[in-house]
């Protein structure tokens, strides 16, 4: 059996605004209509994988536990990283963790936000990898190049690819994101692949090219698990430990210096949707090169991508080439398409004149369920609720606020003091300033409801917690 371990810690920039550090690209329906996440676990199982090992941060760890849930998929391990130390901790942690049930264990490190559309071709790949892997050998994944990239690390191989029956191959050297006649002359000499971060190995494997290779990161990494808190079904790495933990790739840690290394090319089909052209190559487009997703429409447009992610938002493009065109409810990105590895100067941007949108999405999820702002004024806000069947949100209260909610859909189970009842749709109940309160859906389907807030303040940090289902602060 082998383990996938899938890292889903980032925040992808240079998809904003779609992907923000609150809600990135990994969760969000990019292609189809399952969510990368999703695809990616799906992927990753049936017959010859055992459940999935997540690592990925607190913010996340209820999205990635829904979205399997919501996939039909159920989890093994969900570890917590206290915070980002890039690919090689999190591996290493893994290595370690599963190393307490089976050295020999294999595990398949895979990022959850790439898009392979044919996954059997890729399960494939991974079999032809299985007895390099089982050898002692550290496998990585290389896709075919189908044009010249400048947003991707390069494999070079010891031989050229002859478009014969996929092999097991040696691998040279990896290659830095290249400029463009530099990636240019690589895809023309047919000996390079990009570089997908996907690897298989043995847990003893890699833990051994860890000791030898990058000797420091095995106490520190180590210590971060022994010392690890269980958290509903989660387990948090230890965050003192953790925060010795040198900040460093896989890449750069192990495999540019291991000896033991095997490539598996892979030619199907694969983008890690890196940049808004990414996207626009992996869609569907029309005669003229053109993608609209959404409530977008093209007129006379030529080579470009248009999508708007809300209904009250109508994107029209008119006469745009190579044009990147992206609209959210509360930010919209326009873009020459050949600056779309660029956007992630947008992101600084706005963090710089500390712009909301920067960062956090419109929409805002909780374990619970999500609320997003309709309304936004100097002493009242309006927001919609949309609350999970048999999820509760805390019993709390407020320093600054009163609360008015009206249930538009299903039932609610209102908390005020010592009262407990029941409000059902087109019915409303008003929350006094100070007042301890709950509320909880305790049927079958979701419950909507439309909160307003008066006040002088209405931020969310005015909350007094008394009791959570979810162990937060």
């Amino acid at each position: 059996m082998i383990t996938p371990v899938l890292l889903s810690g980032g925040s992808g920039t240079r998809l904003w605004p779609l992907s923000r550090k609150s809600y990135p690209k990994q969760f969000t329906p990019l292609i189809g209509e399952e969510t990368l996440f999703q695809a990616s676990a799906r992927r990753l199982s049936g017959p010859g994988f055992a459940a999935p090992l997540v690592l990925t941060n607190s913010d996340f760890r209820f999205i990635v536990t829904e979205q399997l849930a919501a996939a039909g998929i159920d989890p093994g391990a969900v570890l917590i990283e206290p915070e980002g130390k890039n690919t090689a901790p999190a591996v290493l942690a893994a290595a370690l963790w599963l190393a307490r049930e089976n050295p020999e264990a294999l595990m398949l490190v895979a990022p959850s936000d790439h898009v392979v559309p044919d996954a059997p071709a890729f399960r494939a790949a991974v079999e032809l990898g299985r007895p390099a892997a089982l050898a002692g050998k550290l496998v990585t994944f290389g896709i075919a190049p189908d044009h010249a990239e400048t947003g991707y690390g390069y494999l070079e191989l010891a031989e050229c690819l002859d478009g014969a029956a996929p092999k097991v191959m040696d691998l040279l050297r990896f290659v830095e994101k290249p400029d463009l006649a530099r990636a240019e002359a690589m895809v023309a000499s047919g000996k390079h692949l990009w570089n997908a971060g996907i690897f298989l190995f043995s847990v003893a494997a890699i833990i051994e090219a860890f000791r030898i290779h990058a000797p420091d990161l095995m106490e520190p990494v180590a210590a971060s698990l022994d010392a690890a808190r269980p958290d509903l079904g989660f387990l948090r790495l230890d965050p003192a430990a953790w925060s010795r933990v040198r900040d460093i790739s896989i890449d750069y840690a192990v495999m540019e210096r291991a000896d033991n290394l095997a490539v598996v090319p892979y030619t199907a089909g694969w983008s890690d949707l890196g940049g808004w052209d990414a996207v626009w190559r992996a869609g569907e487009r029309d005669q003229n090169g053109v993608a609209t997703t959404g409530h977008a429409t093209a007129i006379d447009c030529t080579d470009s991508l248009l999508r708007s992610e809300d209904a009250r938002v109508e994107l029209v493009g008119l006469g745009l080439q190579n044009i990147i065109a992206v609209a959210m409810p509360d930010a919209v990105l326009v873009a020459d398409a050949s600056r779309a590895q660029d956007v992630k100067r947008v992101v600084a941007a706005l963090k710089a004149k500390q712009a909301r949108q920067a960062e956090s999405f419109p929409r805002d999820h909780r374990p619970w369920g999500w609320y997003e702002s309709l309304v936004l004024s100097e002493r009242f806000q309006v927001k919609r609720i949309v609350v999970h069947p048999g999820a509760a949100l805390s019993l709390q209260s407020h320093h600054h606020r009163a609360e008015h909610w009206i249930v538009v859909s299903g039932t609610a189970e209102v908390t005020i003091g010592t009262e407990v009842r029941l409000v059902t749709e087109n019915q409303s109940v008003y929350i006094p300033l100070g007042a301890v309160h709950r509320m909880k859906n305790p049927g079958k389907v979701p419950m909507v409801l439309i909160e307003v807030q008066t006040g002088a303040y209405l931020g969310e940090d005015d909350i007094i917690r008394y009791e959570d289902d979810y162990a937060r602060g």
